[in-house]
Formats: structure tokens, sequence, C-alpha cells
């Protein structure tokens, strides 16, 4: 777990994302090797995750806040939309069955992927208003598939926010911002569901594992704030295509999980 924390945390500050890609199949694997009730192994991880990221995202949000990189008010008229999302979805993923969720979300992760490697850099970033309908359905979808996966949504985010002109280091600390709000209620959707399903997980409250918690939390805190900073070191030229990269490098991992899956 302690060694899992330090990627989760410096990819977490670097690209505004929750951490919870890396951190959900570690603490799979590792509640598995457990002997965790594999009926609800997958609920345990994601729960788990979405506690962890609320701590880590506050250090990255601070951190790029310091480099006037969030922009609120997108977050505030935005993030609404994406937590009503994140509610639906977490009731969902309380009985889901995810093979499907998961090639889903990986075509279109890998479409933003490639998306972010063509996208030329432009000198000046026009921000381009988004519209209501647009953001209660963008948000809503963000927050829904998030949900089940114990992701902080940024993975999602950051090329939305991109394509409506914000600057790469703006949509980073935006949807590092944003990632928040979904850990927040992502974790207290998991806090309630695994007490209403009387789950009595070893160590858990509900689908949130304390020893997971706890171990993760001092470390990728650390992590995330180095994190934050080396994206503003970074030329914003090469910032997207390293996102772009890793969506590509994440898109493939869920294809694999996908065939895994019997």
């Amino acid at each position: 777990m302690a060694l899992a924390a330090v990627p989760v945390g410096f990819v977490a500050g670097l690209f505004g994302i929750g951490g919870g890609l890396i951190t959900v199949p570690f603490l799979y694997y590792i509640f598995n090797s457990l002997g965790i009730d594999q009926q609800y192994l997958m609920h345990l991880a994601v729960g788990t995750s979405f506690a962890i990221i609320i701590p880590t995202s506050t250090v990255s949000v601070l951190t790029h806040h310091k480099f006037k990189a969030v922009d609120f008010d997108i977050v505030k008229s935005y993030g609404i939309f994406v937590i009503l999302g994140v509610i639906l979805g977490t009731i969902f993923a309380a009985s889901l069955n995810t093979k499907s969720l998961i090639l889903f979300f990986a075509v279109i992760i890998f479409f933003l992927g490639i998306y972010l490697l063509l996208l030329k850099e432009k000198e000046k970033n026009v921000i381009i208003k988004i519209r209501l309908h647009i953001k209660i359905l963008l948000g809503f979808i963000v927050g829904f598939i998030s949900a089940p996966m114990g992701i902080g949504g940024a993975i999602m985010n950051v090329p939305i926010l991109k394509f409506f002109g914000y600057s790469i280091n703006k949509s980073i600390g935006s949807a590092a911002a944003i990632g928040f709000l979904i850990a927040l209620f992502g974790a207290f959707g998991f806090l309630i569901t695994g007490n209403y399903l009387k789950t009595n997980l070893p160590l858990s409250i509900g689908f949130l594992n304390i020893p997971a918690f706890l171990t993760f939390i001092p470390i990728t805190m650390i992590m995330a704030r180095f994190g934050a900073m080396a994206v503003h070191k970074i030329n914003k030229k090469y910032i997207s295509k390293l996102f772009g990269i890793f969506l590509l490098i994440v898109a493939t991992r869920f294809v694999v999980e996908y065939f895994n899956i019997s």
C-alpha cells in the first residue's frame, strides 16, 4: 500500500486526477490477497479510493490555486451537476456488473487520449461559455461514470475543459477541484450503501477500509504537492501530450481488464 501511494499521489497532482485509476486496481489485488469477500472486493476498493482522493485532491487544488490555475466559477456551476451524477452512480454501483461499463469507459478515454495527442496548443486560449444544458449533460455523465470506477473524473474533465478553451494548466487545476466534490459525495455514498447492505467487512466502515485509508493518506498528500508543482514547470506544449499518452495507457489497461473478467 505504501509503495503504491507514491505514484498515486504524484500522478494525482501532476494531472489533476484523484489517483483512483491506480489506487482501485492496487486495492483490489491487495484486498483479494487478504481473502476479503469476493462479492464486495470491487466495492471496497472503489469506496476506499474515494476516501483517499478527498485529502489528496485538497492538497492538489491548493497547490494549483497558488499558480492561479483553478477556475472556481466553473467548479461551482458545473460541479453541481457532476454531484447529481455521482449520487445516482453510487446507488447504481451497489449492484453493478462492471464488465460492459469498463469497455465503454476504455473506448471513451481512448478517444479522449487521441484528441489530446492531436490537439495543437493555442498561443492564446479563448474560453467558450459552456451552455447550461451542456453542463447538465456532461456533468451528469462524468459524475455517473466516475462513481462505479472510484475516480475523480479529471480523466474526462481535463479534455472537456480543454475543448471549451481552458489552458491545460487551468483545466488540470479546475478538474482537481471538481474531483474533490466527486470524491466527497462518492465516499459518503459508498459509506452509506456498505452499511445499508450490512457487509461487515473487516476493519471497514461500510465500503471504506480504515487501514488502507490511513496508509495512503500521508504519502499521497505529500506526493500530490510535488506533482502539482511539477506540472507548472513543464512546457505546456508537452503537458497535453503527456496526459494523452497517460489516457491511452489507462484505456489499454481497461481493455485488458475487460477480457480478463469472466
